[in-house]
């Protein structure tokens, strides 16, 4: 008798946690495939000090392979799910096509960045939801202050000087954050630059900070924002987006050159290709993470709306927390569904606190509902980080140390140009490069074959989902711009105490804490 095949799609919060519960439960009994397009796990919390160049990249990825025991791993982006022929077709990183048959198929491909029809936005500005993002904002962020310090233009200086973050939810609130202090510490330490005051500016139409967490807490982070020199303005957007700089709801235009979007996400399209019933662009499940009508078929994490048995008539909302969880009970699900007598388990969570860094030694927390902030929720968050980091908690914790003894690095890397994480892309976790998959080859600017700039062409897999060039059963269109959630900070609930990586929601895929 042949082993059972499980696919899981997407190694995110919710796939890494349901393929490592299948790798302890099955005892390599099963074939576990993980499809992903990176060989790492991404704990995104984390990601706004490698911005700040607090941490190196690699202390906030973990190996699948060196972790995932008895689970192969496939590199790779699903174009299409035959649900009725049980096969997934997907795309490797060289543009090898390939394809993957199952017995049981996981769907947790997560989240990508949300985006509004707001002109400009998708030209000028970027998101920051992988690594290739974070690195491309640390090394922008130094170049500009760099440049102002050599600029005799004062306007061109202050333009370059002026850092523009939009979403005051969790991710906004610590870019912003960190960020104020990354860039007060270049200009202090450098005789050219003293006189320069680089302006970090926080906008969002909510009518406050982190519009998700406790009043309390909120205030204290608008509190420290203010009194680091954060320009924060509520109830205020983005209406137009230029090379120069950006046009506010207000009226005002504020020169700048650089545009961080951090209004949320929605989820992966893949799962709106399926055509099967949805609830605003997650796939809908019954509360054992099962397909209706397809018991072969399970899904977690930001793209599926799992019924919240907490608040009846709800659905879980797109965090961390929830999808580290929901992997765990779909691990658990999928394994059942294969033992004869198997439990199966409805998933069920409780939030128990929230935890945003704020960089330095301030933080804002209410674990188990205890509201704190300043050191003692530092010292909160920072535990919490280490125990929901599933490895390198050694290094975090020394990369933190030599943080607080050392000065930092303001260097350019130069490995992550602009055209290479486009907003628009639905794998922020992979940046474009030349003569990539579906793309001439060249350099950035070269025009190709079909005359296009290659900065301009959309490649890869995941791009030719959202032209809308499925084919097959359970092929579809894509969705637009949909929602992930309807919190005014439109960002993914994070960082939840409450004993397992409550992350920066990036839910399945990834949503942040």
């Amino acid at each position: 008798m042949s082993r059972p095949r499980i696919v899981i799609v997407g190694a995110g919060f919710a796939g890494y946690r349901t393929a490592r519960t299948l790798s302890k439960l099955t005892r390599g009994q099963a074939d576990i495939t993980l499809l992903n397009p990176t060989d790492y796990f991404l704990y995104l919390p984390l990601l706004p000090q490698v911005a700040a160049g607090i941490l190196e990249p690699r202390r906030v990825t973990v190996s699948l392979s060196d972790t995932l025991p008895h689970v192969r791993l496939v590199l790779g982006e699903a174009d299409r799910v035959d649900l009725d022929g049980r096969t997934v077709h997907y795309t490797g990183p060289e543009g090898d096509e390939g394809t993957l048959t199952y017995d049981r198929l996981v769907l947790a491909a997560g989240s990508v960045n949300k985006l509004l029809p707001i002109p400009g936005v998708a030209e000028h500005a970027h998101g920051f939801r992988g690594l290739p993002e974070a690195l491309y904002l640390r090394d922008h962020v130094t170049r500009q202050v760099e440049l102002a310090a050599a600029d005799d233009d004062p306007v061109s200086c202050e333009a370059r000087c002026t850092f523009v973050v939009v979403g005051a939810g969790y991710t906004g609130t610590e870019v912003a954050a960190h960020g104020q202090l990354f860039t007060d510490a270049q200009v202090r330490r450098h005789p050219l630059r003293q006189g320069m005051r680089p302006r970090w500016m926080l906008l969002d139409i909510a009518p406050r900070v982190l519009p998700e967490m406790d009043e309390k807490l909120s205030a204290t982070a608008d509190r420290v924002l203010r009194q680091r020199g954060v320009d924060v303005r509520m109830g205020t957007s983005v209406k137009e987006a230029t090379h120069d700089g950006v046009l506010l709801t207000d009226g005002e235009f504020v020169e700048t050159r650089t545009l961080v979007w951090c209004v949320g996400v929605r989820p992966d399209p893949l799962a709106e290709s399926l055509g099967l019933p949805m609830e605003r662009g997650r796939l809908l499940v019954d509360p054992h993470l099962q397909v209706p009508g397809r018991p072969e078929v399970f899904a977690c994490g930001d793209a599926a709306a799992v019924p919240d048995l907490e608040n009846p008539g709800g659905y879980t909302p797109m965090t961390a927390q929830h999808a580290w969880r929901q992997g765990k009970v779909c691990g658990q699900n999928v394994y059942a569904s294969l033992v004869r007598g198997g439990q199966r388990r409805a998933y069920r969570h409780r939030d128990l606190g929230f935890v945003v860094d704020l960089g330095g030694v301030k933080a804002a927390a209410n674990p188990l509902g205890v509201p704190l902030s300043g050191a003692a929720a530092g010292a909160v968050t920072r535990g919490y980080h280490l125990a929901a980091m599933p490895g390198n908690r050694v290094r975090v914790a020394a990369d933190w140390l030599l943080d607080a003894v050392l000065p930092r690095q303001a260097v350019q890397l130069g490995l992550v140009r602009s055209w290479s994480v486009p907003l628009e892309s639905a794998s922020p976790e992979v940046a474009r490069v030349p003569g990539g998959p579906g793309r001439p080859g060249g350099a950035p600017g070269q025009s190709g074959q079909d005359g296009r700039e290659l900065g301009q062409v959309v490649a890869g897999p995941q791009a030719r989902r959202q032209a809308g060039s499925r084919s097959g059963p359970g092929a579809g269109t894509r969705p637009g711009g949909e929602a992930a959630k309807k919190q005014p900070g439109g960002e993914p609930a994070k960082n939840q105490p409450g004993g397992e990586p409550a992350k920066n929601q990036p839910g399945g895929g990834g949503a942040r804490k």
